[in-house]
């Protein structure tokens, strides 16, 4: 498994599609892709927005997600930095992205972050 993470915009899923070779056709969106199709994505981008979908079951699904699909690429948003949101849901959000990113990164070979299009390994080495 394969961990791209860093801001908005900062070019994770160009630099995964440039670097790792990853094709159109293997993406699955976080927003749209419904568990299962997460279970055989190669590479699963916003995967913060599949947390957010899957709600308090979101940490037992990226448990089971790296052991299934143990050779994808996902891609995510850090969110946990800036203002402190005032709704509830949105902080549960949060801590429900930061609890699935440290699965996730607990579970990957290589943890890349990315701030300004710029790569960075944090686990791992680059390709």
């Amino acid at each position: 498994m394969i961990m791209i993470t860093g801001g908005a915009y900062q070019g994770k899923a160009a630099w995964a599609a440039e670097r790792l070779g990853i094709s159109e056709n293997c993406i699955k969106s976080g927003r749209s892709c419904t568990p299962e199709e997460a279970m055989t994505a190669g590479c699963i981008t916003d995967y913060q927005e599949l947390v957010r979908r899957l709600g308090d079951g979101c940490t037992d699904f990226t448990s089971e997600l790296c052991i299934r699909n143990s050779s994808a690429v996902i891609i995510m948003d850090e969110i946990g930095c800036g203002i402190v949101p005032m709704e509830k849901s949105e902080r549960v959000w949060r801590e429900n992205v930061g609890r699935c990113g440290c699965i996730i990164a607990a579970n990957s070979e290589m943890v890349v972050r990315m701030v300004c299009g710029i790569p960075t390994a944090i686990k791992g080495d680059m390709p």
